[in-house]
């Protein structure tokens, strides 16, 4: 990897960690807590967030008829998503070990805290936890199958990749062979490092509120 590709995946690392280190900052001035693994609003908040609360028979009436007929479709979805949990959970349980690649931490990818908003009915709760699933499952395997290429094939296509994870920046140059067969043993070793650090215990970082 050149120095000027270098200092600028430096200076991304160090954008993204200041942007954290503000969302941080501005969640701590929210009215809520946690306690005990629970979120506390405030007593004037949660009243609020009751009056806000539209129930069950005034929601359905403000549905349009199409969104409601559609909702098979979406939860049909559901199918292959839990087959495509259980088919990678094996194959991250069984694989990474023998690879040598570190664990993916599960419960950083799942988070279900919506249905402790007051203002949601139970459809509304419902969706929450069906979307909070489903792109977690797709956060997670995409982690999963991420260091998965940085093990077996950490090289950049020939033109450039809309969105690519977070890896991707770090694999070798299309064509360069040398770098490839010089620096693949490097490149897999890092990624084991990340496991060591992962070992070490950390503090628990705040809730992003949704």
């Amino acid at each position: 990897m050149n120095e000027t590709l270098s200092s600028i995946l430096r200076r991304t690392r160090e954008l993204e960690q200041a942007l954290q280190a503000e969302l941080a900052r501005r969640r701590e001035a929210l009215p809520f807590s946690v306690e005990d693994g629970r979120i506390r609003f405030d007593p004037a908040t949660r009243q609020a967030h009751r009056d806000l609360k539209v129930h069950l028979l005034g929601y359905l009436r403000a549905t349009r008829p199409l969104l409601l007929l559609s909702l098979p479709f979406i939860y049909s979805v559901a199918i292959p998503l839990l087959l495509l949990d259980a088919v990678l959970s094996l194959y991250h349980a069984i694989c990474f070990p023998i690879y040598g690649i570190p664990k993916v931490r599960r419960r950083d990818f799942f988070v279900f805290d919506r249905a402790q908003l007051a203002y949601l009915n139970a459809i509304e709760k419902v969706h929450c936890a069906y979307c909070s699933y489903a792109n977690g499952l797709l956060a997670y395997a995409r982690e999963i199958v991420g260091r998965t290429e940085q093990y077996w094939c950490p090289i950049k296509h020939s033109r450039h990749v809309e969105a690519a994870h977070g890896r991707y920046p770090r694999f070798f140059e299309y064509g360069d062979a040398a770098a490839y067969r010089r620096e693949l043993a490097a490149l897999r070793e890092e990624l084991r490092r990340e496991g060591e650090q992962d070992i070490a215990p950390k503090p628990p970082g705040p809730i992003t509120p949704l």
